[in-house]
Order: structure tokens, then sequence, then C-alpha cells
């Protein structure tokens, strides 16, 4: 059956993305047919657009996805026919009205979370789990400890900021914008600064934490904030660079490490946690919890048409968009 996706065939700008028809066949050995009810859109997504993270062309787009399996290929047993289901997944391809995909990373989607919110938070939610609960500094987190998260007002900030509320945890939230502050701190960043006023956001970190520094940095920025985020680390602290929307991060002096305190530094990836099934599962029946019990909610700020998809990209580039946004088929 022929369906709806979105493809490039080289990298470059929003105009690259065609939406063009596709066969779509049946599932074959631990993979499953899903007809997508709304698709995620990740800054990622730019990523793999432009060539920053290359992949095989011509190729498809998005890495997350909510609606219905239509098939079950042989040997999947966590899903049946006709399950709510949503995952983040490689390989992309979730800008469709249906795709076949490994099944290992689709999780069923509870019935009290509607299709939007499963697909607005599958990728950015399990980001978050792994980086509050995975992702830790010498000791671990505990309930007061100072956290640094820069982008706090996107789609990842807004729920990490929630979610450290909930581990009783101090989140120094940045942005960009007076208004993006505002909306951090409703979603429960206990500080935050705007790093376009207070350029040198270390010094208002320090001061913050009385001189000592965060244990941990949340950094999805990248070039832009790098020095600032070694220099907002307290001794023994962790620097987790998870992104790099500002451009990649300069080569490392490894000398410097030890000239900040003995600091560590870690590039890790949602993928190399989610790489089995139990751990994903593990990973969503958490996420699920805090989203189900109220204490995150996922904020969709923008709905756009899976034909408008180019336009779509243009605001997450111009960081237009506060909170999550979705496509939908």
């Amino acid at each position: 059956m022929k369906e709806k996706a979105v493809v490039i065939e080289a990298p470059g700008g929003p105009e690259q993305l065609k939406l063009v028809d596709l066969e779509v066949g049946a599932p074959g050995p631990d993979e499953i047919r899903i007809r997508h009810h709304a698709c995620g859109l990740n800054y990622i997504d730019v990523y793999h657009r432009n060539g920053a993270y290359p992949l095989p062309l011509p190729a498809r787009l998005g890495m997350e996805g909510a609606g219905v399996v239509e098939a079950v290929g042989e040997g999947v047993t966590h899903l049946r026919v006709g399950d709510r289901a949503a995952y983040a997944s490689q390989p992309p391809g979730a800008y469709a009205t249906a795709r076949v995909m490994p099944a290992k990373c689709v999780l069923k989607l509870p019935e009290a979370i509607d299709f939007e919110t499963g697909a607005a938070m599958m990728l950015k939610g399990l980001t978050v789990q792994y980086l509050l609960r995975r992702t830790l500094p010498q000791g671990g987190l505990q309930a007061g400890d100072f956290v640094l998260f820069h982008a706090a007002a996107g789609g990842v900030g807004l729920i990490a900021c929630q979610w450290a509320r909930a581990l009783g945890l101090q989140l120094i939230g940045t942005a960009g914008s007076d208004e993006k502050c505002r909306l951090a701190l409703e979603n429960g960043a206990a500080h935050v600064i705007n790093y376009r006023r207070d350029v040198d956001f270390a010094a208002k970190v320090r001061e913050i934490t009385g001189g000592r520094g965060v244990k941990v940095v949340y950094d999805s920025v990248g070039a832009d904030t790098w020095e600032g985020s070694l220099n907002s680390l307290a001794p023994f602290g962790l620097l987790a660079s998870f992104g790099g929307a500002s451009g990649p991060v300069p080569p490392i002096n490894i000398g410097t490490l030890s000239a900040k305190g003995s600091v560590y530094v870690t590039r890790p990836t949602l993928f190399s946690h989610i790489a089995t099934r139990e751990a994903t599962q593990e990973m969503g029946d958490d996420l699920f919890s805090m989203v189900g019990s109220g204490k995150i909610r996922i904020r969709i700020d923008r709905r756009y048409p899976l034909a408008d998809v180019a336009e779509a990209h243009r605001d997450l580039e111009a960081r237009a968009i506060t909170g999550s946004a979705v496509l939908l088929p």
C-alpha cells in the first residue's frame, strides 16, 4: 500500500523536505507496522536534514511517533494488532502516515495518554529520564542538590524542570528571553538565568550556589555554552553534553578538567540507553508513571499538518517553539 512520507534526497535546508508516496509492506521478523496519529518534532531531525548527523540518501526523517499497531511480525510478543503505541526509535522514518519499523523500542501507550501527547513526549521524556535518573555525578543526586539545565524552556527542558522538581532538585534553568525564563519557573525551575542578559551565566550560577557551583550541568546547546558550563561545575562535578544546537563542542584539552576541579565530561545519547527492549520498557514505565500521575505535563506549543513540515523545521531552527510540537498526518 502507498503511504505519505517525508524524505530528503540531499542534505540542506528545510526546502529539501519532500512529501512523497512510498510503498509500505508487511512487517518482517521483530517488526511492526504502525499507523501514526501524531509524529514528534525534535532538533535531532534538523541534524539529520542538514547533514550534521549524516544519513544514507535518500533518507526518511523523524524519530518518534504515536498511533495504532496495524500488523505484527514474527517474534513480537509485547504488542498486538490494535494496540495504542508510542516510540522513540531508530532508524528515522516517523514523518509518515504509516511505517514498518523495529518493534523493540515501541511501547504500549497507556489509555490515559492521548496520541499527541505520546508523540510529543517519547524522545524528549526518555531523554530526561536517562539524564536525571542515569547520567549522574559522583554520589548521585539528592533532594536539594543544584543542577544546571540549558534551554530550559524547550521541549526537553520543560520536562526536565518538572521532573527535577518532583525529585526535589534545585534546577537552575537558562533561556534566551524573560518570557522563556518565566515559563521555566512555572514548570518547576528553582532559579532561571536569561543568558542573553547575563552573558556570564557561570558567574550567576556561582552567585546562586553560594560560590560552589553545581553537581551536574545538562547541556544541549554545545559550542556557545561549553566554557561557561565547565565554569559552573563544583569540584568533581559532571558535564553531560547531550546536544549541539549552537554547533559542535570544540576540541577538549583534558588538562582543563583537572584545572576546573577534577571534573568529568560525558557525551551520552538516548539510543545507547534504549538499546534493549527491557531497558526501553523500564525507562518508558518511569516516564508513563510521571506523566500519568500529573507530576509532568507535556506542553504542545504547535501542531503542523505533515505537509507543512518545512515550516515546522524553520520554526524549530528559529527557536520559535517553546515546549513541544507535533506533525499531524
